[in-house]
């Protein structure tokens, strides 16, 4: 029998495709979440490291869960967290607050593994990880298919990412590109209410410069609704909230029949 390889590589295909992406952000410790979102038929889960309680052990085995329930994962973190996480056999990884496209030509650096002849990658090498079997898919493959199926997603999270969005979306090695409304919003004075017109104008800027530099938009959606005001400007790399679902979900079963 054949052993499956640990690391999927199929979302950088998909989101040069064109199609619609749909997604969860997943902030709770725990790998029977992840299962649940792949059973629900969400296309990929982004474990937040950034925002959620995970230690590195849960998240390794939220990878795990994925793996094995069939969803792509992703893992929002930190800059200093990435050789850790895609070690631990991360698709993708997404991360937050870049400006300018030089913070972007940095982090594809820190994602990419050196190519022979000089090129490439940053990316510390080692076979002995989960992402390539503990050594049973080591070697020059592992290299190529860590360079070529991992994603980077890259976030804009500050008016100045606004401004250089399609600066950032032209990166070679950057995958898509994630409108944060939530700290957009924050950062341009509106604190949480990024239904307000400005807010919304910079979103739409955003979206349509980095699908005008040939990329893939991304963005929260919440609702139907949502996914389509994005979509008319471009986006098409959606994700909605798993703990915001379950404690709606929550509420209306408190609430008397």
């Amino acid at each position: 029998m054949q052993a499956q390889h640990p690391l999927d590589t199929r979302l950088p295909e998909m989101m040069r495709s064109g199609r619609r992406l749909r997604g969860i952000f997943n902030g709770l410790p725990a790998p029977a979440i992840v299962e649940m979102c792949a059973y629900a038929g969400f296309a990929f889960v982004i474990i937040d490291n950034e925002h959620g309680s995970a230690d590195l052990q849960t998240t390794e085995h939220m990878l795990r869960a994925a793996r094995g329930s069939g969803i792509i994962p992703l893992v929002r973190c930190l800059e200093h967290d990435i050789p850790r996480i895609l070690d631990m056999g991360a698709s993708g990884v997404q991360i937050p607050m870049v400006n300018t496209a030089a913070d972007a030509e940095r982090l594809v650096r820190r994602v990419r593994y050196p190519l022979p002849g000089g090129g490439g990658g940053a990316r510390g090498s080692a076979f002995s990880s989960r992402a390539a079997g503990y050594g049973a898919f080591g070697g020059p493959a592992h290299t190529a298919r860590s360079n070529d199926g991992i994603a980077l997603v890259v976030m804009i999270e500050t008016p100045e990412g606004v401004d250089n969005a399609g600066a950032i979306a032209a990166v070679p090695g950057v995958d898509a590109v994630f409108i944060g409304p939530n700290d957009l919003s924050h950062s341009m004075g509106h604190e949480n209410r990024w239904t307000d017109a400005p807010v919304q104008q910079a979103i739409e800027r955003a979206l349509k410069a980095v699908a005008a530099a040939g990329n893939c938009p991304g963005i929260l959606a919440t609702s139907a609704a949502d996914e389509e005001r994005y979509a008319a400007w471009g986006a098409r790399y959606f994700a909605n909230v798993a703990s915001g679902i379950i404690t709606q979900a929550l509420r209306q079963a408190a609430r008397p029949a």
